[in-house]
């Protein structure tokens, strides 16, 4: 079975170092990431807020994926527990 247990910090490290998001700005206790797609992308850029917290509910872990554009949750789980 998959990892779920990542704290916000781990999650967002590994978006800002193998995700291609830039860390824009921490806003209280949550990190705000940005991706611009390139311009011969089809997609809209992306904004994902990841809360700094020591554990990350499931729930909010699939929201993060949504939008930082994952197509398989237990995917995205492996490729931040690989990352971290």
């Amino acid at each position: 079975m998959v990892t779920r247990d990542f704290s916000g910090f781990e999650i967002a490290k590994v978006l800002a170092n193998s995700g291609n998001f830039d860390w824009v700005r921490t806003t209280g206790d949550h990190a705000i990431l940005k991706w611009s797609a390139p311009p011969d992308h089809d997609t809209d850029d992306r904004t994902v807020s990841v809360p700094l917290h020591d554990r990350v509910p499931t729930g909010t872990l699939r929201s993060i994926g949504d939008d930082a554009g994952m197509n398989d949750f237990d995917e995205f789980c492996q490729w931040l527990d690989h990352n971290r």
